[in-house]
C-alpha cells in the first residue's frame, strides 16, 4: 500500500510515524510525506536560548489524554516528559487592571464552593446570588446545539460568561463562547443538564464519583503493582494537569522525524492537486504527479477543503466551513532580580471586555520546572484570536512594545521591575492554525464523515475534527494510518 500523507504537523507525523512502524515489522508499506513549509511540526516548535526553554507555539498537552505521553514514551522520551507545577498553580482574571484569582472550588467554569464564590471579588453580588440559585435548575432536555455563552449564560448569567467563559475559553481555543458549540467544547455540561438540571450539582455529583472510584482502586491496588501504585493506587508518576518535554516539544517533532525515511518526507513540497484516479489518488506537487492507493490529508480543514473540492464539491465546502483563528505568542525572558517578584502562579487571563490587545500571560519559569535557569523570569504573551485577527499584521517591535505596556498597566502597581529591557524577545505568528468548533461542529462532523466514507482510501486528521490539542492530533493521525492498513488487510483476505 502507498499512502500520501499531506500535511507535516504533528498529527501528519503521526500518521508517517504509524506506517513506518509498519514498514519496519515487515509489512508492505509506502508513504511520501508532503510538506508545504521548510520544516515539521507545524506549530509546535521551540528552540533554546541562553538554556532558556522557548516554546513558539503550544508549550504542553493534557496530561489525561494519553495518546501524545504514550507517543513520547514509544520514541524513547520518556524520562524527558515533565509535570507542571501544579502545587504552585493558581491563575488570575484581570478585572479593571486588578489581578483577580479564580475563587476556589471552580471546577473548569462551574463553582462548587459556597464560601469561596460568595467571598471572591470576581463578580457581583446579583451573580452570586444567580450561581446560588442556579441549584435549583430543573433537568433540560437536550435540543439543539447552542454556543458556549448561551449554556452559560441561562445557567449564571452574562457576567459570568464575560469574566470566566470567554477568558478561558479563549485561552484554550482562541474562540469566542458566542460562536464555539457547547456540545463539542463542553459535552460533560450539557450532559449534567440533561441529568441533573443544575450544573453545580452534576458537578458534585461528578466529584463525588470520582473520588469514589480513587478510594476503590488505593482500597484495591496490591500485588503486580510498583510501590508508587501500591500506596496510592495511581501511577507512581502523578498526574498533573499539563505535561510538557523538557527540552521543548521540539525534542518530539525531532525524534518523530528521525524515525522516518528521509527519502520519503518532502519538505517545501505543496501539493497543488488532489485527483481520484483508477482506485486509488494522483497527487500533483511541484509540476510532478505520483499514484497513490491512499490518501490522509493532515492539512488544516480550510487547505483541505480547496484539496478535495474538485473531487467532491460537498465535501470541499463542507471543510472550508470550518472556522479557524490566528494567535500569536510573544516570549519575554528577564533577569529575576531586576524584574522583581510576579505574583504566585501561573498567570493571568485577560477577558475581552477589557479591550485588551492580550488575552493571556503566562509565567513559564513557574508552569515548568527545570525550563528556565536560576534567576531568569520568562513572560509568555498571547494575542490575536478571533476577535482581533488584525493584530497579525504589526511588526514585531509593535507587538513587543504592546505587550510590555500592557504587562506595566496590569502588574506595574506589584511589580517594580517590568520598565527593564528584556534580554530576549520572540514573537510568533500562527495564521489561521486553531480550528473553531462552532454551533452544529457535531452535525457537520457526521456530513463530512459520510462523505469521506465515499472514498475509501481517504482519511482526514488533526484539530478540526474530534478534539484540538496535542494528544488529540496524534490520536487522529495514528488511527488514519491503522484504518487503512487494516482496510489493506481485509481487502488481502478477499
Amino acid at each position: 500500500m502507498r499512502t500520501a500523507i499531506i500535511g507535516g504537523g504533528i498529527a501528519g507525523l503521526a500518521a508517517a510515524y504509524e506506517l513506518e512502524k509498519a514498514r519496519t515489522a515487515g509489512e508492505a508499506v509506502e508513504y511520501m510525506l508532503y510538506e508545504s513549509r521548510d520544516r515539521l511540526g507545524g506549530s509546535l516548535a521551540s528552540e533554546i536560548v541562553d538554556g532558556v526553554v522557548l516554546e513558539r507555539g503550544p508549550d504542553s498537552f493534557l496530561s489525561e489524554k494519553p495518546a501524545a505521553a504514550e507517543l513520547c514514551r514509544e520514541l524513547g522520551l520518556g524520562g524527558e516528559l515533565t509535570p507542571s507545577n501544579d502545587a504552585n498553580r493558581r491563575t488570575y482574571i484581570v478585572v479593571r487592571n486588578r489581578l483577580v484569582p479564580l475563587p476556589d472550588g471552580l471546577m473548569f467554569l462551574i463553582p462548587t464552593k459556597l464560601i469561596p464564590t460568595a467571598m471572591t471579588r470576581l463578580f457581583s453580588p446579583m451573580t452570586k446570588i444567580r450561581m446560588a440559585l442556579e441549584l435549583l435548575h430543573p433537568p433540560r432536555p437536550s435540543g439543539q446545539d447552542e454556543s458556549v455563552a448561551s449554556l452559560v449564560e441561562r445557567h449564571f448569567g452574562a457576567e459570568a460568561v464575560d469574566r470566566l467563559a470567554d477568558p478561558l475559553l479563549s485561552g484554550i481555543y482562541g474562540g469566542d463562547s458566542t460562536q464555539l458549540s457547547a456540545r463539542s467544547v463542553l459535552p460533560k455540561l450539557v450532559e449534567m443538564e440533561e441529568q441533573y438540571g443544575s450544573l453545580t450539582r452534576g458537578m458534585l455529583a461528578a466529584h463525588k464519583q470520582m473520588r469514589a472510584r480513587a478510594a476503590a482502586q488505593a482500597n484495591g491496588a496490591g500485588g503486580g503493582q510498583p510501590d508508587g501504585e501500591r500506596r496510592t493506587g495511581q501511577p507512581s508518576s502523578r498526574r498533573t494537569i499539563f505535561t510538557t518535554l523538557r527540552g521543548g516539544l521540539q525534542q518530539l517533532v525531532d525524534a518523530l522525524e528521525a524515525r522516518l525515511e528521509p527519502a520519503w518526507v518532502r519538505k517545501s513540497t505543496a501539493v497543488s492537486s488532489l485527483e481520484r484516479e483508477d482506485g486509488g489518488w494522483r497527487v500533483r506537487s511541484g509540476g510532478s504527479a505520483e499514484f497513490f492507493d491512499a490518501v490522509i490529508v493532515a492539512s488544516p480543514a480550510w487547505a483541505a477543503g480547496t484539496l478535495l473540492g474538485t473531487v467532491d464539491a460537498a465535501l470541499g465546502e463542507e471543510l472550508g466551513g470550518i472556522p479557524y483563528s490566528s494567535s500569536i505568542t510573544v516570549n519575554l525572558v528577564y533577569d529575576e532580580a531586576k524584574l522583581g517578584p510576579l505574583p504566585d502562579g501561573f498567570g493571568f487571563l485577560i477577558p475581552a471586555v477589557e479591550r485588551r490587545a492580550m488575552l493571556a500571560c503566562t509565567f513559564v519559569h513557574r508552569k515548568f520546572v527545570g525550563r528556565t535557569p536560576p534567576g531568569k523570569a520568562v513572560l509568555r504573551a498571547f494575542l490575536g484570536g478571533a476577535k482581533n485577527e488584525a493584530l497579525l499584521d504589526q511588526p514585531d517591535e509593535v507587538l513587543v512594545a504592546t505587550v510590555r505596556r500592557e504587562l506595566s498597566e496590569i502588574l506595574g502597581a506589584s511589580v517594580a521591575g517590568l520598565h527593564v529591557e528584556p534580554e530576549q524577545t520572540q514573537v510568533s505568528r500562527w495564521r489561521q492554525a486553531m480550528a473553531q468548533y462552532a454551533v452544529g461542529h457535531q452535525e457537520r462532523m457526521k456530513r463530512i464523515a459520510a462523505q469521506v466514507a465515499e472514498f475509501p482510501g481517504l482519511r482526514l486528521a488533526g484539530n478540526a475534527y474530534d478534539g484540538i490539542g496535542i494528544p488529540d492530533c496524534i490520536r487522529t493521525g495514528r488511527k488514519a494510518a491503522r484504518e487503512l492498513m487494516e482496510k489493506q488487510l481485509e481487502a488481502a483476505r478477499r
